[in-house]
C-alpha cells in the first residue's frame, strides 16, 4: 500500500546547497565500507573503521559493551537531543552443519534467503584457523546431472557451501579448523556505474553509515553547530532485531533510523529519492516526525516519496521497545531488491543528506 506522494520540488524562497562533494564522499566511504565483511555478530573490525572515519572528521566516538558506535555530533540544545541510528551488521550466514561429503550446510544470519544467494562466492571465517572461500549452491548443482534442479525449492538444507579446498570428508573439513558456529560473509559485488547506480548487496544498510558520514564531513567542513544536540549510533544488530535498544544518549527526545527506503510495486519511491516511512510492519511512525520530515525536504528541495513499508522494521523501533520515550521516524534513500543484490542511486544519497541537513542542522 502507499501514501499519494506529496511532491518535493523546491520551494520559491530555497536555494539548493551544492551537495557533490559530499555524494562523492558517501559513494566512497559506502564502497569502503560494503568491502568490509560484518554479518550479524561479527562486526568488530567494520565498527572499528566506522570509530575511525568519524575521528578522522574531528568527532568524539565511542564503542559501547554491545559493539555499537555512538558519536557526539555536537549541538547546543542538551536537552532535546535528536539521535540518529544506522547499522553496519549485515545479513550471513553460520555454519550449522559439517556434512559427509566435507560441505556446509548453513543456517541464516538475519534475513538472508537462499533464493538469492545460489552462485554467489563466500568466505569461511573459522574461529581460530583464517579464512576459507567457497561458493554457496544447490545441492547437486550441475544440471547436466541434476534431472530435478529446475523443480528444488531452495532452502538452507537443499544449498551448501562447496569449499574451495580439496575436502571430501567431514573428517577433512574438521582438519581444516572449520566447525559449527563459524560465520559465513557472501560477497557484496560492489560497483557503482557510470550513470551513478550504486549496487551491492548490503546496501542495507552500509549506504545510511556513509550518508552519516557524510553530514558530519559537512557539519565539520561548514563549521556548523546544530541547533539542538546531535548523535549517530552506528548499531551492529538491527538485522535481528535488537541493534537500537539501548545506548540513547541522556537529553535524547527524538530517535530517527535512516535506513533504507523501500522501492517495489504499491511504493511511489525510486532509488534517486529519499523515502520517508509513515508505517511499518510495527506500526505508525510519528505523524509529527513524518510531518517534520516532509517539510524539511520540502524546503531543502529534496526529492522525496512518502510511503508504507509491508514488511520493515527498524533500529528506532527496538529502541522505543527497549523502554525508551522518544517521539520516532525513519528516511532513507531508495534501495530496490532489498535482501538482495541490492541497488540505489547516489541522487538518493543525496537528497537523504540533503534532508538531514535541513532537518538536524
Amino acid at each position: 500500500m502507499a501514501v499519494k506522494k506529496t511532491t518535493g520540488k523546491t520551494s520559491k524562497t530555497t536555494k539548493k546547497i551544492d551537495l557533490t562533494k559530499y555524494t562523492d564522499f558517501i559513494v566512497e566511504e559506502t564502497l569502503a565500507l560494503l568491502n568490509i565483511d560484518s554479518p550479524t555478530g561479527y562486526t568488530e573490525e567494520a565498527a572499528a573503521w566506522v570509530k575511525k572515519e568519524f575521528e578522522k572528521l574531528g568527532f568524539k566516538a565511542a564503542q559501547t559493551n554491545k559493539g555499537g558506535i555512538i558519536v557526539d555530533l555536537t549541538g547546543k540544545d542538551k536537552e532535546n537531543g535528536l539521535l540518529l541510528e544506522a547499522h553496519t551488521d549485515t545479513l550471513g550466514g553460520m555454519v550449522a552443519t559439517i556434512k559427509g561429503n566435507g560441505r556446509l550446510q548453513l543456517t541464516n544470519l538475519g534475513g538472508m534467503n537462499p533464493n538469492n544467494a545460489e552462485t554467489e562466492n563466500v568466505r569461511v571465517v573459522t574461529k581460530f584457523n583464517g579464512i576459507y572461500e567457497g561458493t554457496f549452491q544447490l545441492n547437486n548443482a550441475s544440471i547436466h546431472v541434476n534431472g530435478e534442479y529446475d523443480d528444488i525449492k531452495r532452502k538452507w538444507d537443499t544449498c551448501e557451501v562447496v569449499l574451495d579446498e580439496d575436502v571430501k570428508t567431514k573428517e577433512e573439513t574438521e582438519k581444516l579448523g572449520v566447525s559449527v558456529g563459524d560465520i559465513v560473509c557472501f560477497e557484496p559485488n560492489a560497483r557503482v556505474t557510470k550513470s551513478g547506480y550504486i549496487k551491492s548487496r548490503f546496501l542495507d544498510d552500509k549506504l545510511s553509515v556513509g550518508i552519516l558520514l557524510g553530514l558530519a564531513k559537512y557539519i565539520k567542513e561548514n563549521k556548523v553547530t546544530p541547533k539542538r544536540a546531535l548523535y549517530a549510533h552506528i548499531t551492529v544488530y538491527e538485522e535481528v532485531g535488537h541493534g537500537g535498544c539501548g545506548s540513547v544518549p541522556e537529553g535524547c527526545t527524538e530517535a530517527i533510523s535512516v535506513d533504507m527506503g523501500c522501492v517495489g510495486e504499491g511504493l511511489t519511491c525510486t532509488e534517486k529519492q529519499v523515502s520517508i516511512c509513515a508505517k511499518d510492519s510495527g506500526g505508525p511512525y510519528s505523524y509529527e516526525i513524518v510531518k517534520a520530515l516532509t517539510k524539511a525536504a520540502i524546503d531543502s528541495g529534496a526529492d522525496y516519496a512518502v510511503d508504507i513499508y509491508p514488511h520493515y522494521g527498524s533500529d528506532v523501533e527496538a529502541t522505543l521497545r527497549s523502554g525508551n520515550d522518544l517521539r520516532h521516524g525513519l528516511i532513507g534513500a531508495g534501495v530496490y531488491a532489498s535482501h538482495g543484490y541490492e541497488r540505489s542511486h547516489r541522487d538518493g544519497a543525496e537528497n537523504t543528506l540533503r534532508l538531514l541537513i535541513q532537518y538536524s542542522i
